[in-house]
C-alpha cells in the first residue's frame, strides 16, 4: 500500500512534469507559428523598401500625370508582394526535399520531384537522379521514402477537407502539419520520460532535473520548426524503451508490448539507420522474456516495417535498396549523386559532385572524433547533461539490480556501436558533423535513452546543493546550446561560430 505522503509527492511531482511540459509545447508552438525563410525575406524586404523609398522620391520630383505616378509605384509595389510570396516556412534543402517529394506524391501521384523545382522557392541539394519506369531521367528526394509517404498521408487529408496546398497556403499547411508531426509526437516522448523518471528513478529532486532536462535542454528542440527524421527517431526509440521497461522490468505478459516494441525499434532504425543494433538488442532481451509472445507479437511487428520500408522504397526508385547506397561509383547510372539538370531554363550540376565546406569532410578521423564528442559539434561540449548520462550507466552497472544494469549495459553498448559507425567506419566525405547544423544531429535520437540512464547521476546530484549547482550549470549551458539557433536549425552552433571568431578559419 502507498503511504499518503507518497501519494501527495506523486502529485506534486506530475504537476511539474505537466508545467514543463506546457512550457515545452508552447515554446515550440511559438517557433513553428513565426518559422520563415527570414534570412533571405528580410535582406529583400529592406533592399526593396529602400528601392520604393528612392523611386517615390525620384517620381515626387518629377513633374508627372497622376496616372502615370500612380502606375510607377504600383509597380514598386507590386515587386514588393512578389518578394512577400516568395517568402516560405521551409528553412534549408534538409526539409525542402521531403517537403517537395511530399507535394509531388499527392498533387501528382509520383515521387519524381522534376515538376516542382525552380531556383528560388522549391529547390534542394538533398536529391538524386535515376531513370524511371518511364526510361526518362527523374530526380527525386534523397530521403527514404517510408517517412514520406506517411506525411503525404496527412498532406492528403488536409488538401481534400481545406482545399489548401502547400503551395497555395504555405504557412498554414507547413506549420500545421509541424504541429502535428514535430509538437505531438514529443508531447508523447516527454510523457515516456517522466513515467520512466517514475519507475526508475529515486528521488524527487533527480526526476524533476531528467524531465527538465527532456522538455528543454536536448537538441532536438530546435529541429521543431523542420521536417526531419530525428525527432521521429528520437520519440520511436522512446516508445520501444517503454515498452521494453514494462515487459523486462515490471513483467509485463501481455503481447500488445512486444508489438508495440517491435514497431517502435523498426521505426527507429526505419528513420536511422545505426538503430538496426536497437533492433537486435530489444530483440534478444524480449526473446529471453517470452519466445511466444516475441514470435507472435515483436517479429510480426519489425517485419511489417521493414516490409513498409522496401516496399515505399521500390514505388519510389523502383529499386529495393535506398539512395544512399547509389553512390561511389564513377558510372551516372549507377551513382545517383552524379547528374546535371535544368531549373528555370540553367543547366545546374549536382551539388555531390563538388561539395563545398564542411560537406568536404574531415580528413583525420582524430580530429573528427574529438570534435564530434568535445568540439565544435560535440555531444559533450554543446549538451553537457550527457556526461551525467554515461556517469549513470556506471553507476547502474556497479550498483543497480540486475534489470537496471542490463538496460546500463544495453545503452552503453548501443551508444559505442552508433558512435564507431559515424565516426571510424565512415569515408571522409561522410564525416561532415551532420551538415550546417547546430550539433551532431545522427546521435540527437539518443535522447530518451540517454535521459533514462542519467537518473541515477540526477540522484546523486540532489543530494548536497554543491552537487545540484553543478547539475543546473550544465542543465543551463545545455539549454543555451539548444537555444542559440533560435530561428533556423540549420546553422552552425555556437562553440563553431564562437572559434570563428576567436581566429579560426572554419571549413
Amino acid at each position: 500500500m502507498t503511504h499518503p505522503s507518497e501519494d501527495s509527492t506523486q502529485q506534486l511531482r506530475w504537476g511539474i512534469y505537466s508545467l514543463l511540459i506546457a512550457l515545452a509545447v508552447g515554446n515550440m508552438a511559438g517557433r513553428i507559428m513565426a518559422v520563415n525563410s527570414v534570412n533571405r525575406s528580410d535582406i529583400e524586404r529592406h533592399l526593396i523598401k529602400q528601392d520604393f523609398k528612392r523611386a517615390a522620391e525620384k517620381l515626387n520630383k518629377q513633374d508627372l500625370p497622376e496616372e502615370v505616378l500612380q502606375q510607377k509605384l504600383a509597380e514598386v509595389k507590386a515587386r514588393i508582394e512578389k518578394a512577400r510570396r516568395m517568402q516560405r516556412p521551409f528553412l534549408s534543402a534538409n526539409d525542402r526535399s521531403r517537403w517537395m517529394a511530399v507535394r509531388a506524391l499527392v498533387e501528382q501521384g509520383t515521387y519524381q520531384i522534376d515538376d516542382l523545382i525552380d531556383r528560388n522557392l522549391w529547390n534542394t541539394i538533398d536529391m538524386v537522379q535515376h531513370r524511371g519506369r518511364d526510361g526518362e531521367l527523374h530526380l527525386y528526394s534523397s530521403k527514404p521514402p517510408l517517412l514520406i509517404t506517411l506525411l503525404a498521408g496527412e498532406y492528403w487529408l488536409i488538401t481534400k477537407t481545406t482545399g489548401m496546398t502547400l503551395e497555395s497556403h504555405p504557412y498554414f499547411v507547413g506549420r500545421m502539419m509541424l504541429l502535428t508531426i514535430n509538437v505531438l509526437p514529443l508531447v508523447l516522448m516527454f510523457f515516456l520520460v517522466a513515467k520512466l523518471a517514475e519507475r526508475l528513478g529515486g528521488t524527487d529532486w533527480g526526476r524533476v532535473f531528467v524531465v527538465a532536462a527532456a522538455t528543454m535542454a536536448t537538441m532536438l528542440m530546435p529541429l521543431a520548426i523542420v521536417v526531419n527524421n530525428h525527432i521521429v527517431g528520437a520519440v520511436s526509440a522512446a516508445v520501444a524503451l517503454y515498452a521494453f521497461v514494462r515487459i523486462r522490468c515490471d513483467g509485463e505478459t501481455r503481447t500488445r508490448y512486444y508489438v508495440l516494441a517491435g514497431l517502435a525499434a523498426a521505426f527507429t532504425a526505419a528513420n536511422e539507420l545505426p538503430a538496426l543494433a536497437l533492433v537486435a538488442m530489444l530483440g534478444v532481451g524480449l526473446w529471453a522474456c517470452s519466445q511466444r509472445a516475441w514470435l507472435i507479437g515483436f517479429l510480426p511487428a519489425t517485419v511489417l516495417v521493414v516490409a513498409a520500408f522496401f516496399i515505399t522504397n521500390y514505388a519510389a526508385h523502383a529499386s529495393w535498396t535506398p539512395p544512399y547506397m547509389h553512390k561511389g561509383s564513377d558510372d551516372p547510372e549507377l551513382n545517383w549523386y552524379m547528374y546535371t539538370y535544368t531549373a528555370n531554363g540553367i543547366e545546374r550540376q549536382s551539388y555531390w559532385q563538388n561539395r563545398q565546406g564542411i560537406d568536404r569532410g574531415e580528413e583525420s578521423v582524430a580530429k573528427y572524433a574529438w570534435h564530434v564528442l568535445l568540439g565544435h559539434h560535440g555531444i559533450f561540449s554543446l549538451t553537457p547533461i550527457w556526461l551525467f548520462s554515461f556517469a549513470g550507466m556506471a553507476m547502474w552497472l556497479q550498483r543497480g539490480d540486475q534489470n537496471r544494469r542490463q538496460l546500463a549495459l544495453g545503452i552503453a553498448l548501443l551508444s559505442i556501436v552508433c558512435l564507431v559507425f559515424y565516426i571510424g567506419l565512415r569515408p571522409q566525405g561522410d564525416r561532415n558533423y551532420g551538415g550546417v547544423t547546430s550539433g551532431f544531429r545522427w546521435m540527437y535520437w539518443f535522447a530518451p535513452l540517454w535521459l533514462t540512464t542519467m537518473l541515477p547521476a540526477a540522484d546523486w546530484l540532489g543530494r548536497s546543493r554543491a552537487r545540484q549547482a553543478l547539475g543546473l550549470t550544465l542543465l543551463a549551458f545545455s539549454v543555451l546550446s539548444a537555444s542559440y539557433p533560435t530561428w533556423n536549425p540549420w546553422i552552425q552552433p555556437w562553440i563553431y561560430r564562437w572559434l570563428e571568431y576567436c581566429g579560426w578559419q572554419g571549413f
